[in-house]
């Protein structure tokens, strides 16, 4: 699949490392549609993905809502015709210790990280199916394959997603491949605490924290790569070895 002239669909787009991956997507020719929240930085990002010369399309969606999907799906396809590439962004992060998880934080992870790229997928596949061809990438993280005190909603939700990636590869294969990047950190919070960088810095082998980019550049070779389904890929500077 050849990245120029693509369609690409991102859920969470706007900011952060939707953003980063939409503008280097755009940057290789992409036409990028992408759903956003509350960001208010979607102006912003559009215009910065069309002064690529590409197209752009962006709309407010609740991932978890079929009914504000389907319409993201539908106006996409009527835009551009066709869905190559639906990469499962949006995602929620929450902390607590597990006896202070609240049931509506446990529902709100799992409804974000699994329930939206679950409907998303569901909604995106038939439209590559009759095409022929297509990719999903799904965004997990490392907590999906290690122990973190105090993320067991978080944890349980990614880990989700990797199963749920799998078996999508099985059953959407040949045509449509799946396959999930975990990435580890590749982007601190703004005004991060000096100490925080440190640690990232210390869990990882390389000494270092990585870049948005990483995982754009890993999203270029899944769509370039024709032969990758149903893996999970790594960037995170070794962390999940330690």
């Amino acid at each position: 699949m050849e990245i120029r002239d693509s369609v690409v669909m991102i859920t969470g787009g706007a900011k952060r490392v939707g953003k980063h991956i939409a503008l280097y997507l755009a940057g290789k020719g992409a036409h990028i549609a992408f759903s956003y929240n509350q960001a208010h930085e979607w102006e912003e990002t559009k215009a910065e993905i069309e002064s690529y010369g590409v197209q752009a399309l962006a709309m407010q969606v609740n991932v978890v809502q079929s009914d504000q999907v389907r319409a993201f799906v539908d106006a996409t396809v009527e835009r551009f015709g066709r869905i190559d590439v639906l990469i499962n962004n949006a995602s929620v992060w929450l902390r607590a210790p597990f006896l202070q998880i609240r049931e509506e934080d446990w529902d709100l992870a799992m409804d974000v990280n699994l329930k939206g790229p679950f409907i998303c997928s569901q909604l995106v596949a038939p439209h590559m199916l009759k095409q022929g061809r297509g990719l999903i990438i799904n965004i997990t993280d490392l907590s999906a394959f290690q122990t973190w005190p105090e993320y067991a909603h978080h944890a349980a939700s990614k880990a989700g997603l990797w199963s749920l990636t799998k078996s999508m590869a099985v059953e959407l294969a040949p045509a449509v491949r799946v396959n999930a990047i975990a990435p580890g950190t590749i982007l601190l919070p703004e005004n991060a605490p000096p100490e925080k960088r440190r640690w990232a810095e210390e869990k990882s082998l390389l000494k270092t924290v990585g870049s948005p980019l990483d995982v754009a550049r890993l999203i270029e070779f899944l769509i370039e790569c024709d032969f990758a389904t149903g893996s999970v890929y790594f960037v995170d500077g070794g962390r999940s070895l330690t």
